[in-house]
């Protein structure tokens, strides 16, 4: 008799547990759900360095000092480089990692322009409708990806890439150099062309995507779809 009783509290306790869990899954808080982890791999590391190191290379440059900003930033070119290089090369490329280095990349695109406007105004005042342009595309590519898509771009199109490496020679002549009005054109129109792919991608389609490449292979994709 006293085993039976046993038995059937037994079992009460197990259905209300049951339950118990059952209700928990169902209204679980949205803040106890599961997130994305990010793989604390190198090129992820270099990512976190380059958004880690924006507030510091921001305060040196507002501090005035220019050759501290300059061989900063340059490390933060260096390792752009180098995250998407490792990246590629062994097979390390995930979606939260383009996410990153993104970000970082439109931080050390801020960086420039502060560095420019702080130390190198007076070479760019001559230029200033067309720098203007450069920097209005720039900022309305991005925020058009956060209006339509809620998020930065990811695209990594080759486009941008070699503009960017372009525009990283550009700067670091600009500081050890000086100005050079055909490399700066040069650089500008490469970089206007860039942003004009990157917003006619975001307008042709419906979902974000990462490591695009290009206009050809997203068109190329869509007729595959087709």
């Amino acid at each position: 008799m006293v085993e039976a009783e046993l038995n059937l509290r037994s079992s009460k306790l197990r259905n209300l547990l049951f339950l118990a869990q059952l209700k928990f899954t169902i209204f679980k808080p949205k803040s106890m759900k599961k997130t994305p982890t990010i793989p604390l791999n190198v090129p992820n590391i270099l990512s976190i360095y380059r958004l880690l190191s924006f507030p510091v290379i921001a305060y040196i440059a507002i501090q005035g000092y220019e050759r501290l900003f300059f061989w900063m930033l340059l490390i933060n070119f260096i390792t752009d480089i180098l995250d998407g290089l490792i990246a590629r090369t062994f097979n390390l490329q995930t979606k939260i990692g383009a996410k990153i280095d993104s970000i970082a990349d439109f931080g050390t695109y801020l960086l420039v322009f502060l560095g420019i406007y702080m130390f190198k105004t007076a070479d760019f005042k001559p230029h200033i409708i067309s720098f203007s342009i450069f920097i209005g595309l720039f900022i309305f590519a991005h925020v058009l990806a956060l209006i339509k898509f809620g998020r930065m771009p990811s695209f990594h199109l080759y486009s941008w890439k070699i503009g960017g490496y372009i525009q990283g020679i550009f700067f670091i002549v600009l500081f050890s150099y000086g100005f050079i009005t055909g490399f700066y054109y040069f650089m500008l129109i490469w970089g206007i062309l860039a942003f004009l792919e990157h917003i006619t991608i975001q307008l042709m389609i419906s979902e974000m995507i990462s490591n695009a490449k290009g206009l050809y292979w997203v068109l190329k994709s869509r007729k595959t779809e087709v």
